[in-house]
């Protein structure tokens, strides 16, 4: 039955990667609705350990921040602002604490504004192509660190976070998303230049150390809580949350290599 959830679970995830070729407002339009159902996620996580995230203010700030065309410029503002508001609230309503606000704001920077990266690498010159960095850097990342652990795993990555990841299997993550990150490069640069093919090289061996702090961090989480999925919305693999905790990371080292190092 565990086996057949998986499967229908990898049936409802498949039309996603749909949203992934057609781009645009499209991948834009899916990156919202995740970012507003990771974000409901992370706030009933915390909700079970009696914090009390001020959720509407969140889901404000989501929509402020879509609204402003994902301008990391302006989501400064945005930020210094909803603090500005945000900690007023305790005072006036003493169900909240100065907890409850930190907690508010790092739900919408974890989960509202890393979700945005996808779009962000998504129209960047070359987009379309980088895009699936993000993608092949996480779930090569995954696949690769447990073939390597399943078969290679002795000692113990982080065993208090995460008991069943190892040293091996995260090295071998590692190697796995460089190497295919590498493949993809050179079948890219076959059909269209965006950049020397080291990058894509160096980029996935980066996916592949920070893809899994996401998961990582997903898992702290959840272990915090005293939770084991952050929903039951997809059949055999959790909530948005427990699918996509690594491509936040691997999302937001794609722009931002894109950005500073090769300035595209």
């Amino acid at each position: 039955m565990k086996s057949n959830n998986r499967y229908l679970g990898a049936l409802i995830i498949a039309p996603f990667i749909i949203f992934v070729f057609l781009g645009g407002a499209w991948l834009e339009g899916l990156t919202i609705v995740l970012s507003a159902l990771g974000l409901h996620e992370f706030y009933n996580a915390l909700k079970q350990k009696e914090f009390n995230p001020i959720s509407i203010v969140g889901y404000l700030l989501l929509i402020g921040y879509y609204i402003l065309n994902n301008d990391l410029g302006l989501l400064t503002y945005l930020v210094v602002f909803a603090t500005f508001i945000l900690l007023i609230i305790p005072v006036i309503n003493l169900k909240y604490t100065f907890i409850d606000v930190a907690i508010t704001l790092l739900g919408f920077l974890y989960v509202g504004v890393l979700f945005s990266f996808l779009h962000l690498v998504n129209i960047k010159f070359g987009g379309q192509y980088l895009v699936w960095l993000i993608f092949i850097g996480s779930w090569m990342t995954d696949t690769s660190a447990y073939y390597a652990g399943r078969f290679f795993g002795k000692h113990k990555l982080c065993p208090k976070v995460s008991p069943k990841k190892t040293i091996e299997g995260s090295i071998g993550g590692m190697l796995g998303a460089t190497i295919f990150c590498g493949i993809f490069g050179i079948v890219v640069s076959k059909y269209v230049y965006i950049m020397p093919l080291y990058h894509y090289f160096i980029i996935g061996a980066l996916c592949g150390v920070f893809s899994q702090f996401g998961d990582l961090v997903a898992s702290s989480v959840k272990r915090y809580v005293g939770i084991k999925d952050y929903s039951n919305l997809i059949p055999g693999h959790g909530g948005i949350l427990d699918r996509f905790d690594s491509i936040l990371f691997s999302g937001l080292v794609v722009f931002y290599y894109l950005t500073f190092i090769v300035c595209i």
